[in-house]
């Protein structure tokens, strides 16, 4: 069935080891492990690092194994959310070639999914960029697939504030789009990180994809979202989207939790359900953080028993 678990990003501070400790202690089943390139991160809940696939060897490939077999919790994807179709030629190669470096840790440590962007050049229009993915992403797939490893895109348009403005900084933002994507690229073992809170702030169903997606959905992110009504009545469906709305924790936004997992099960769905926390409101402090995770965990279990 379903496996209840977190993404590694808001526990920036600890270890591998003591994410994973942390997940057995409170019973979760996996966690999507964070492997960006060390060095300062561009944004919150980037450049984190707990697997390093820079200095993954035999040891540490090893250590890693038996860590998750010796607490009961496996790693349900590594993840690296980088702009892969960057506008300065430069950066872009950068998150490119890391990719790649997470899919062959991904391999080497039979973790069976690489959660990523598309990535988006933000002042060019989505024919354009698709043009874009068409050139530099069938490479990157087809390795992954050679491999053995999914490659999962996030539905996040990375675009919330001036510094993204206009487009966003990832192209794989809407059924439509996947539909060009998927067309560009068919093979099987490129799909979705489907996180159910974009949709909903961008005035679109979260529900029906899952069921017209069903074969694409190599993991799923739980993350809620609150729209404030009045807001967006003043500033408009054009502005800046942090400025009607707000990342919260599974529960307390407008994401219908019930019906979100009853699609899962209907399409037949058996995998990895990452809690992602980017809620402002729990982040005062260390034990904050790890209220979020765990309130998250507690109303969450009534859906998906841990």
């Amino acid at each position: 069935m379903l496996t209840l678990g977190f993404v590694s990003a808001i526990l920036a501070d600890r270890t591998f080891e003591e994410v994973i400790d942390f997940a057995s202690a409170h019973k979760f089943g996996c966690v999507e492990m964070m492997c960006w390139p060390k060095g300062k991160a561009e944004r919150r809940y980037a450049g984190v690092t707990h697997v390093d696939v820079g200095t993954l060897d035999e040891a540490s490939i090893d250590h890693i194994q038996h860590y998750q077999e010796e607490k009961n919790v496996r790693i349900s994807g590594l993840g690296y959310y980088p702009n892969p179709l960057d506008p300065e030629k430069e950066k872009a190669e950068h998150a490119r070639s890391h990719i790649k470096k997470v899919i062959a840790a991904a391999a080497k440590l039979e973790i069976p999914v690489v959660n990523t962007f598309i990535g988006r050049n933000p002042s060019l229009n989505i024919t354009d960029n698709l043009r874009l993915f068409a050139v530099h992403f069938p490479d990157i797939v087809k390795y992954a697939g050679d491999l053995g490893v999914n490659v999962a895109i996030e539905n996040c348009p990375m675009f919330f504030t001036n510094d993204e403005w206009p487009g966003g900084k990832n192209l794989a933002i809407s059924p439509a789009v996947w539909d060009e994507l998927f067309s560009i690229i068919p093979d099987k073992n490129f799909g979705l990180n489907y996180d159910p809170s974009h949709p909903v702030w961008m005035q679109m169903d979260p529900i029906q994809p899952i069921y017209d997606y069903k074969d694409r959905l190599h993991h799923i992110h739980l993350k809620d979202v609150k729209v404030y009504k009045e807001k967006l009545n003043r500033v408009g469906i054009l502005a800046n989207p942090l400025e009607y709305h707000s990342p919260k924790i599974p529960g307390l936004g407008d994401v219908n939790w019930g019906q979100f997992v009853a699609a899962l099960t209907d399409v037949g769905y058996r995998g990895p359900c990452c809690i992602e926390v980017e809620d402002k409101a729990f982040e005062k402090s260390p034990e904050d953080v790890q209220k979020a995770i765990l309130t998250a965990r507690n109303y969450l279990s009534q859906y998906i028993p841990l």
